[in-house]
């Protein structure tokens, strides 16, 4: 049976008329300036409120000091030598264009905070761009419109198209919107398919996290050739030839030649390129065979890639088939990660927070239902499946780390923006009909995330809580979340004025200490910097005594004590430790304070070792 098309459906694939581009330029327009009237009152700073927004400054000011495009090292973070990060050139070289722009007729701190803020911004007109192209792909006209106010209200009630957010997840939610419109095209047009390939290739570029979505795009695009044979050819020949050649260019391009034997597994490597290039060369070698072999012998070759694949990323990266942080020492998951809120799991988040779930997970869930609802009812059963399977994995990337449903609300926008344009119709159609009617108001707000991570919190917390919620959405506040009362201009200026050395600090300082001052740092963040980090541990879970060798062999000079959050937590799991001991206001001999004016719950010691 064929699939039902609506009508006036632009499944068709045809190209978006202009006029419609100047409607996603016009909501676009809006979507900015709503951006900038709810946040630019309160911005107290031009770097966004994540540590891994101003670790990307750190790192776009390296490069533009001149470190090298191949040299990811971060040789200010972690014990002597630094520490490899595992970010993408891809995503430092627009920032750092933009400030070098700016720089022309700006001081530094000015062209930097332009730069910062008008990056996010652009990036959002692209992805609502895509959003637009993949609901006229699906649906219709009024589909798209939903789409696009579906899309600025994730912009606007989100934190990762503000003005500050240079991390990379806004790039990778443009590529992933580029991907699904692209599959959504039912003519399998070469251009459609080639563009899916080259945003899967930047996808794997710019971050691992993504892995298991383009798994299940190159799954998608196999079995849609399984299905449908020769007519399918020309799509999948340009979607894997487009994957091949970019993979290798991207390769090339950011990995250094002295590293092209190296396997990680949370960056682009020879262990990810050797799984997906085995993957897009045997499928492109496939669409080649005899048509003569029919649907059974399309299945068998693909079961030969399958395992062609399987076994390069066996021989090749074992390594990466289990989740990267499952290698982290369990100090580090008490202390730092069971502390980290996009990497919970379901169940942990659950237990910390159950009132947000619903902003998780429930948009997520509502579009799935639509999906399977819509497949049953043979209605564009390609499409509605393709949406499926990448909500699918979306989720249960979510279940594992509360961070996948950033996608999963993104990919949700386009199966109930078709399900809201034809409530609308319908209401339209029979105003008498109250039953509809309700029925499309409640459809709008159950697909938008922040309505049931508001609902949510109003059920536990009360008005009280959806207050508390609304101002940390709409009311900028100093980037650091190893505490307010600690992360202060004076306390940061008082280090800086320090000499130059290394600085132990709770790791959710780190980031802001690379970018305020010109010390070194022992922790930030991060799971790479897993040695740093256990020194700091050590030392704050030592006594005073035992401390005093962890501070000399991790050549500390400046100790820096916040009262709050992780060194809390450490202090009241070891109350003999020296963190508790500063806590209780006992200093040892080698610690120094350093006085400074301003206000600031940060207390500075100098280290003076025997």
């Amino acid at each position: 049976m064929a699939d039902k098309i609506r009508p006036g459906n632009s499944s068709s694939g045809a190209r978006v008329p202009e006029r419609h581009l100047r409607v996603v330029v016009l909501y676009w327009i809006i979507t900015v300036a709503i951006v900038l009237l709810l946040n630019m009152p309160g911005f107290r700073d031009y770097v966004g409120s994540d540590n891994d927004d101003t670790m990307r400054l750190v790192q776009v000011r390296d490069l533009l000091a001149g470190q090298s495009w191949f040299d990811l090292n971060q040789y200010r973070l972690g014990l002597e030598g630094g520490t490899l990060m595992h970010w993408s050139r891809l995503v430092d070289l627009p920032i750092a264009l933009l400030i070098a722009f700016f720089s022309l007729f700006l001081p530094a701190l000015q062209a930097e905070a332009f730069a910062l803020a008008l990056w996010p911004l652009l990036l959002s007109l692209p992805l609502m761009a895509c959003m637009a192209i993949a609901a006229l792909r699906l649906d219709d006209r009024i589909a798209m419109h939903v789409s696009l106010m579906l899309t600025a209200v994730f912009i606007i009630t989100g934190s990762r198209f503000l003005p500050g957010s240079i991390d990379h997840h806004n790039l990778q939610a443009v590529i992933v919107a580029a991907i699904v419109a692209g599959l959504l095209d039912t003519r399998w047009r070469i251009g459609s398919y080639a563009t899916v390939g080259v945003a899967c290739a930047f996808a794997m570029a710019i971050g691992a996290e993504t892995a298991p979505l383009i798994a299940v795009v190159c799954a998608i695009i196999a079995c849609l050739w399984a299905l449908r044979g020769a007519r399918f050819n020309a799509a999948v020949r340009a979607f894997s030839l487009a994957l091949l050649v970019s993979l290798t260019l991207l390769f090339v391009a950011t990995i250094p030649p002295s590293q092209y034997g190296l396997v990680t597994c949370d960056s682009l490597s020879v262990g990810y390129y050797a799984i997906l290039a085995t993957g897009a060369a045997g499928l492109f070698v496939a669409s080649f065979l005899p048509t003569g072999l029919g649907f059974i012998g399309r299945w068998l070759a693909l079961a030969v890639i399958g395992v062609l694949v399987a076994g390069s990323a066996v021989v090749v990266a074992p390594q990466c088939l289990q989740n990267p942080l499952n290698d982290l020492d369990p100090l580090l998951h008490e202390f730092w990660l069971s502390g980290v809120v996009e990497a919970r799991s379901l169940w942990q988040q659950l237990q910390e927070e159950v009132a947000t779930v619903g902003g998780f997970y429930a948009a997520g869930a509502f579009a799935v239902a639509v999906c399977v609802f819509r497949i049953m009812d043979r209605d564009r059963v390609s499409q509605h499946a393709i949406l499926l399977a990448m909500l699918c994995i979306s989720l249960l990337v979510a279940v594992i780390q509360v961070r996948g449903s950033f996608f999963s609300n993104l990919l949700a926008i386009i199966p109930l923006s078709s399900l809201i344009g034809q409530l609308r119709q319908k209401n339209n159609d029979e105003p008498e009909n109250l039953g509809a009617g309700l029925l499309f108001a409640l459809s709008a707000l159950l697909a938008v995330p922040s309505v049931w991570a508001l609902g949510g919190v109003l059920f536990v917390e009360g008005t009280a809580g959806v207050s508390t919620r609304l101002k940390e959405m709409f009311v900028s506040t100093p980037p650091s979340t190893g505490g307010a009362a600690c992360a202060t201009s004076a306390a940061f200026a008082a280090l800086a004025n320090q000499p130059a050395g290394t600085v132990s600090a709770p790791s959710d300082l780190g980031a802001d200490i690379l970018r305020y001052t010109h010390h070194r740092v022992l922790t930030g963040p991060y799971h790479r910097n897993q040695a740093g980090m256990l020194t700091e541990l050590h030392i704050g879970l030592s006594t005073p005594k035992e401390a005093a060798a962890f501070l000399r062999g991790g050549d500390v000079s400046l100790l820096v004590f916040c009262p709050e959050g992780q060194t809390e937590r450490i202090a009241m799991s070891k109350p003999d430790g020296l963190y508790a001991a500063l806590g209780a206001g006992t200093v040892p001999p080698y610690l120094v304070p350093v006085p400074f004016d301003g206000p600031s719950a940060m207390r500075l010691f100098r280290v003076v070792l025997p």
